[in-house]
């Protein structure tokens, strides 16, 4: 049985205490939250323990999951991985890079599973492609938002496009040659809108876009390679897939005959993969806990999480320099 606590009972690890009580072969050991009123309220609602000395709650768990805001991740990850504790660690990682690289060393030297929270990974969207050969050369993607004070602590850079990052890391697997990057601050004190361009060294570019101060909400991802165009829709939950393969098309209504002149023909084929309905949180969670019980890897590593930090505290430079040039 995998004793699991929780640091961390606000919006969000509400969510992860609910699916925590529902994940076989695991118990909450109890949760940790500075919130008298909140924990309270998170005591009786799920029926489990708080506790309010961190070191004690540490203890007596087997793993650890950190649903506290940003700023707390590495002193908490650090104890607990000086404890020998497993770790999952929501997005970002960490709050500096720093930071970021002190506790990849500290997952290395003690030798646990360490898994961070980019649930995007899990969006059923996406994991329809696991089947497919993805090698993008060039990537568009838009994650708008409406406006909400939470999470406004940081740049939408942190907040929004580092899942869009994250993706295309994972994607891409290549080094980043090149980042330029602009954004706006307009309802907050940081950025609530950018764009990033990110260019590889094998050749593709990926357009990021995110925005919290949209009149919609838009999560969408458009890969383009040599042989097919590949939309992911991560809020709607869908994927289609466009190939030009030759030949002639079949009786599929999918499939529609291109003529390319001098007697050459080409078929258009559309897919529609099938993309089976989860819960993204749950089955990372899930996930994770298998991978300690079972000794298998994690899918997002402690270094997947630093990479996409990486990236993303990069593009803020770039805006940073960008807007001082135009003095925005």
């Amino acid at each position: 049985m995998l004793k699991t606590g929780i640091f961390g009972a606000g919006h969000l690890g509400k969510i992860h205490i609910e699916q925590w009580q529902n994940i076989a072969h695991t118990q909450i050991s109890g949760f940790y939250d500075p919130d008298d009123t909140q924990a309270e309220a998170v005591s009786q609602r799920f029926g489990i323990k708080r506790y309010t000395d961190a070191d004690s709650l540490i203890a007596a768990s087997d793993a650890i999951d950190i649903v506290s805001p940003t700023t707390t991740h590495f002193e908490i990850a650090r104890k607990c991985l000086l404890a020998g504790k497993h770790l999952f660690i929501e997005k970002p990682l960490a709050n500096t890079l720093e930071e970021g690289q002190t506790l990849v060393n500290l997952v290395h030297e003690a030798n646990v599973k360490c898994q961070v929270g980019h649930v995007e990974r899990y969006n059923p969207a996406f994991l329809a492609l696991a089947d497919q050969t993805v090698k993008p050369m060039f990537i568009e993607a838009h994650r708008l938002a409406q406006f909400n004070p939470r999470g406004t602590d940081v740049s939408v850079i942190l907040d929004l496009m580092i899942h869009d990052i994250d993706i295309v890391l994972s994607l891409v697997k290549s080094p980043v040659r090149r980042i330029s990057a602009s954004g706006v601050a307009v309802l907050s004190e940081t950025a609530d809108i950018a764009n990033a361009r990110i260019e590889f060294d094998n050749g593709c570019v990926a357009n990021l876009t995110a925005s919290r101060i949209s009149l919609k909400k838009m999560r969408k991802m458009r890969l383009f390679q040599r042989d097919a165009y590949i939309g992911v829709d991560f809020l709607d939950k869908k994927t289609e897939i466009i190939r030009l393969k030759d030949g002639e098309a079949s009786d599929s209504a999918l499939d529609f005959p291109i003529d390319m002149g001098n007697g050459v023909q080409k078929t258009l084929s559309i897919q529609a993969p099938d993309v089976t309905p989860v819960n993204a949180i749950h089955t990372e969670l899930s996930e994770f806990a298998s991978a300690i019980l079972h000794d298998k890897p994690v899918r997002v590593s402690v270094y997947d999480g630093y990479q996409a930090m990486d990236v993303a505290h990069q593009v803020l430079k770039k805006m940073s320099i960008h807007n001082e040039l135009h003095n925005v």
